[in-house]
């Protein structure tokens, strides 16, 4: 598969995106509006400085001004705009922010994912629902790559959030037979990720600014890196797959470049695709984080004929000069920067 889209199946197509104000929601409305479907966005707060916001988007979608964990509202939008196609984005991501917060945190992750389904439940137009989960869903296993039979078993917030949205949204599809698949992706990167204690935003921001990196853990965590636009154009194509294979239905997709990256190597990355000699400082303070994970991705090669289109170097090529464009190192202070903890639900 390459970055293409079905034109015929997406245009004046109904798509319902919640958290359409982070940085995957971001791309994907603009992906949609450009395969001119009818988009109508979730979205809980303001934030001015997203993707959705500064590129205009926001004025060419609907928008229904609301929470991810008001039923009510969810049920009314999905009826109210005849919605055929569901992508549940909208969370909270940070993992940080989760051990300090899970109460807020698993009701997003979870109470907002079982009430968006049993909205879908009771909207009949509802053809597709994509729910985004995560690699965090399984937990820290010896076994590695994870494979979609690895179990999920999530011991820290944020994760235990992932598994428990996961397996609710497996209950949906098999219980309730709603046509459901969930993708687990690694983390995200790409122009317009505003949670600047990410590793890459922080990284590319310190570099333009003159100022050392810096990396939380000790360095050595490895991660499976995914570019944003490759997990839009994911999203999409799970969905037309579901349309021709209704029997998809319940299956869960690793989506990944299948590579092995540590913080430390990643950073280094950066650094040398911006021509910088600073050199990062590294605290290791992190913890209730998992060291080593990264995913088997040949189910959805077999099953989707999908393949990513952005190598990590290509991924953080275009990264690098999106921030180049619209951040500017020289008058922008911290009191001015964007305090964004979670993409709008």
């Amino acid at each position: 598969m390459d970055s293409k889209f079905n034109a015929d199946f997406w245009r004046d197509r109904r798509v319902f995106v919640t958290g359409a104000t982070g940085l995957v929601g971001s791309w994907l409305v603009k992906r949609l509006l450009k395969a001119k479907a009818d988009v109508i966005c979730l979205i809980r707060d303001w934030t001015p400085q997203s993707e959705l916001v500064r590129s205009g988007d926001l004025d060419r979608v609907t928008t229904v001004r609301g929470d991810i964990c008001d039923q009510s509202c969810l049920e009314r939008a999905l009826g109210e705009y005849e919605v055929q196609t569901v992508i549940h984005l909208a969370a909270q991501t940070i993992v940080g922010i989760a051990n300090r917060n899970p109460g807020s945190t698993f009701e997003a992750n979870i109470g907002g994912t079982w009430k968006l389904l049993e909205a879908c439940r009771r909207s009949p137009r509802v053809r597709q629902i994509v729910m985004a989960s995560s690699d965090k869903a399984y937990g820290d296993c010896d076994v590695l790559p994870y494979t979609e039979d690895t179990p999920l078993a999530g011991r820290h917030p944020y994760d235990v959030s992932k598994s428990c949205s996961d397996l609710i949204s497996q209950t949906f599809a098999h219980t309730y037979k709603l046509p459901v698949c969930i993708t687990r992706c690694g983390n995200f990167y790409g122009g317009g990720d505003l949670n600047w204690n990410r590793i890459v935003p922080g990284t590319i921001r310190s570099v333009l600014r003159g100022q050392q990196p810096v990396i939380r853990s000790d360095g050595t965590f490895v991660r499976d890196y995914f570019y944003v636009e490759d997990g839009a154009a994911a999203y999409m194509h799970l969905a037309e797959q579901m349309e021709i294979k209704p029997e998809l239905a319940g299956e869960a997709f690793n989506l990944s470049t299948e590579i092995q990256v540590s913080v430390l190597q990643l950073v280094e990355q950066i650094l040398s695709g911006m021509n910088s000699n600073l050199r990062p400082v590294v605290l290791g303070e992190a913890n209730h984080e998992i060291k080593h994970q990264y995913l088997d991705a040949g189910k959805a090669a077999r099953m989707l004929g999908w393949r990513p289109s952005f190598t990590l170097e290509e991924g953080l090529v275009r990264t690098i000069d999106w921030y180049r464009k619209h951040v500017d190192s020289q008058t922008t202070s911290d009191s001015d920067l964007p305090r964004i903890l979670r993409p709008a639900a």
